[in-house]
């Protein structure tokens, strides 16, 4: 084999080169680091060879006999600078994603093709001793012409330098590009390419990023806004609208409590009040989930405080039902199962109780006695896992507590208390309880809402595992660093 390298230089060349490829494709990109090294070897061998054979890449090759061999000892000494640009521009690769990312692959590429364009320029100023100044001068008109032709891709590759420099947005960034919304991806030499919510992807040219306007919605921190306009008759107290839409946001867990949700007025005038309810949450996938809870929430808690949505036609007729007996109308589970009559008569047997800010409504383990039923204002639900307590949920208007105990005897491991001031109607056990064995609907719609919070707890309530810490050398190294 050796002898073959020294025999045949031009062959050994080709077999080193073609080693270089094979590992280039073989070796896993998660090894990078690898196969620059590789790579700086195979170049060193190669150089090694080169100059075993009497041949300098600062030189013309020499003269000989055989003019086959002089073109290849000519091949050679071009291919150790092209080879030697492709091994610069590598480790230069390297060093550049370990200190800016995924940022500087633009600037990668474009200092790249500089050392190539050098490597050519020597090749043939050492190799083939040809003048510069005519190549150069050549060169420059070629450039002049490729430039006036290539001038809408050239902006893109000088926008993609400013905004890579600048950095307005990175990779993973949920960003706004005139109102083209999506996450970063992949920022190249000419465009950025955006996927969006609904998962298609979207290419803008570097010039036309350059120039528009840019929403960063993952800047200045890992926070994302989220809001909702409902718009109400003109005639309500906006305090009463504002107290109902600050329980609805209370209701709503996944919104982030600094900064805290706000309320306000958008805008005013005889078609309604436009009122905006916004907050923040801590991903961009959860703005959809958010938005469609919140308008729930509000509609419920406006409902509870007497306020409709504005419609087209508005009516001022008397309510024609007690608080009790419309909540039994907009409540899941006694809107469709009972009649009219028996509305009527299971409201005549509710109590309506007022309970403070964090008063315990039903204890963990707890068998309840009573049916609640929230007619407004926030419940949370508390588990206990370790001996700490941790919020599971909120509940709010039409949702009710205290089922288990009616339908099974059973109780909750959970706790409910008022998060905010709550007025609940409560039925007593006693009277409720003949009702839902006579109704079978009754009975398997209670005895599903029990399964499905069971569920739900031992489900929340399962230990997490714990992170098994890796050990090795640069853990090592790290913990007394």
């Amino acid at each position: 084999m050796l002898s073959m390298f020294t025999e045949s230089p031009l062959i050994g060349a080709l077999i080193l080169l073609l080693i270089d490829t094979v590992m280039w494709r073989v070796i896993s990109p998660k090894q990078y680091n690898w196969k620059v090294l590789a790579r700086l070897v195979i170049f060193l061998m190669y150089s090694l060879l080169l100059f075993n054979e009497g041949l300098s890449p600062l030189e013309p090759a020499p003269a000989g006999d055989s003019v086959p061999l002089q073109m290849a000892a000519t091949a050679l000494e071009i291919g150790w600078w092209l080879f030697g640009a492709r091994t610069l521009t590598v480790i230069i690769g390297a060093v550049m994603m370990q200190r800016v990312g995924h940022t500087g692959r633009l600037i990668q590429d474009l200092l790249g093709a500089g050392l190539f364009l050098i490597a050519v320029i020597a090749a043939l100023a050492y190799v083939l001793n040809l003048p510069v100044k005519g190549v150069l001068a050549t060169s420059g008109a070629l450039a002049i012409i490729v430039g006036l032709a290539l001038q809408s891709t050239l902006s893109d590759v000088f926008s993609g330098i400013v905004l890579n420099t600048t950095k307005p947005y990175q990779i993973d960034d949920w960003i706004a590009i005139d109102g083209t919304e999506g996450r970063v991806t992949d920022i190249d030499w000419r465009a950025t390419f955006l996927q969006t919510s609904q998962g298609s992807m979207i290419v803008i040219p570097n010039s036309m990023a350059a120039k528009a306007k840019i929403t960063n919605f993952s800047r200045p921190s890992d926070m994302f806004g989220v809001s909702i306009s409902l718009l109400i008759s003109p005639h309500i107290r906006p305090n009463r609208v504002f107290d109902a839409l600050e329980r609805a946001a209370q209701g709503c867990r996944i919104l982030l409590t600094k900064p805290a949700p706000k309320i306000t007025i958008k805008s005013t005038g005889s078609g309604g009040v436009e009122y905006e309810v916004s907050g923040f949450v801590i991903s961009m996938d959860q703005k959809r989930a958010v938005r469609n809870q919140l308008f729930d929430l509000a509609y419920r808690h406006l409902l509870a405080a007497g306020i409709n949505w504005l419609s087209t036609v508005e009516t001022n007729e008397p309510v024609r039902h007690s608080r009790a007996r419309a909540l039994l109308d907009h409540s899941s589970i006694f809107s469709t199962t009972l009649s009219d009559e028996e509305k009527d008569k299971v409201s005549q047997n509710m109590t309506r109780q007022a309970f403070q800010p964090g008063e315990m409504i039903l204890p963990g383990g707890e068998i309840s006695e009573h049916l609640y039923i929230i007619e407004s204002g926030v419940v949370t639900v508390a588990l206990s896992r370790g001996g700490v307590k941790f919020e599971a949920g909120r509940m709010g208007p039409g949702e009710v507590i205290g089922e288990a105990g009616i339908v099974s005897g059973k109780a909750l491991p959970a706790d409910f208390a008022a998060l905010t001031f709550c007025y609940l109607y409560r039925i007593e056990k006693e009277y409720f309880r003949p009702c839902v064995e006579a109704r079978h609907d009754i009975s398997e719609a209670m005895k599903a809402l029990v399964e499905f919070r069971l569920q739900i707890s031992q489900t929340l309530l399962q230990e997490e595992p714990k992170a098994i810490e890796k050990k090795g050398f640069l853990q090592w190294l790290r913990r007394r660093a």
